[in-house]
């Protein structure tokens, strides 16, 4: 019994090493295979992409975004005005009556001087992967520009590279954010199953119609 034991616990050390190996090994694949793709703002700016996709975050229970999420919004916004394309597409969490992301970015943006029917929102970017699922399907971009932190952008480009879109990230880092190490190891596990969601591309929570992002953002107005 002693010895079945010993070997059960062996077998589980070595599954256990493997799999932090593996680990680590999708994480570098996912960071070298993306960074280029990671320009500066000036860089994006003469790319003339189909929108700029800015990643949804927290929103705070009075309405306003939190610091991650303002930052990513404030980067968006100088895109559009230096005109690296004439939409925006705020993709977040608008699954809940209480919670709702995309009408807050959208009313940041807004109040910031871009037009309303240049703001696209997609209320079921629930995932990062659901996020370029949609923006290909749903809103027929085929080139973005991907507005996030940049610990985040990594796996944004890749799910958007599997996906066949033409993207480029800009950092939307201006701050340090409590709890990052937290997200950092939180980030790891992600960069592995999201590696997998791009073998498989399963389809989004929801599809729905075709909104074409060249149109007008007033259409995803709830």
């Amino acid at each position: 019994m002693k010895k079945l034991i010993k070997k059960a616990f062996i077998a589980l050390i070595v599954l256990g090493v493997a799999g932090i190996v593996c680990l680590a090994g999708v994480n570098t694949y996912m960071i070298k295979s993306t960074e280029k793709r990671i320009l500066t703002q000036e860089e994006a700016a003469a790319l003339g992409a189909d929108c700029i996709l800015v990643l949804g975050a927290g929103v705070h229970p009075d309405g306003n975004p939190s610091n991650m999420l303002e930052d990513r919004l404030l980067r968006g916004i100088e895109l559009y005005d230096a005109g690296a394309s004439l939409k925006l597409l705020m993709s977040g969490d608008h699954g809940r009556k209480n919670y709702d992301e995309v009408n807050v970015m959208k009313q940041f943006a807004v109040a910031r001087g871009v037009p309303s029917e240049d703001v696209f929102m997609d209320h079921a970017g629930f995932s990062t992967y659901e996020s370029m699922y949609r923006a290909r399907d749903v809103f027929q971009a085929e080139k973005v520009i991907i507005v996030t932190q940049r610990y985040h952008l990594y796996r944004a480009l890749y799910a958007a590279k599997q996906l066949g879109l033409d993207a480029y990230g800009v950092a939307s880092d201006q701050r340090t954010y409590a709890g990052q190490k937290r997200r950092d190891v939180r980030e790891l596990l992600a960069r592995g199953k999201d590696f997998m969601t791009g073998i498989f591309k399963p389809e989004p929570t929801y599809l729905g119609e075709a909104i074409p992002v060249n149109g007008d953002g007033n259409a995803t107005n709830d």
